[in-house]
């Protein structure tokens, strides 16, 4: 299966640079595209307009390190984008992906402890990977 649409959500963190270096391996080169999207937790029932400036500033920060993320695949013919949304993560993820006929969502994992497997089992990627309309691949 060649994959052409290939979500990549990201916490900005270098766990998350693999998860896109992963992506780029996977993209058909002439056709496919891939999109790194970050999610910016809202605060519930705060006021949109009491947090604006707050928000815009984590958007810009944002926007500077997605570009940075991107820029080392500057010379490959495959179309990757950046993309902010706001809200709860996963929610904002799956519904991405829905709204936008992602066929792979790629997203950083951690290792779930032998000792405390129970620990794993609210992490965003597992609640992506549950909810998601499409094949979900977690890279640790």
């Amino acid at each position: 299966m060649v994959f052409k649409n290939i979500l990549v959500p990201t916490d900005l963190t270098k766990k998350s640079e693999k998860a896109l270096d992963v992506a780029v391996s996977m993209v058909s080169a002439d056709a496919g595209r891939i999109t790194l999207l970050h999610v910016i937790e809202t605060i519930a029932e705060a006021d949109d307009e009491e947090f604006r400036d707050f928000y815009d500033r984590l958007r810009s920060r944002a926007g500077k390190r997605m570009e940075a993320m991107i820029r080392p695949y500057g010379g490959e013919k495959r179309a990757i984008r950046s993309e902010i949304a706001y809200g709860k993560r996963a929610a904002e993820i799956v519904k991405y992906a829905s709204r936008n006929d992602v066929d792979l969502i790629v997203l950083s994992s951690h290792r779930i402890e032998k000792i405390h497997p129970a620990e794993g089992w609210a992490t965003i990627s597992y609640r992506v990977a549950i909810l998601a309309h499409c094949p979900v691949m977690m890279v640790k």
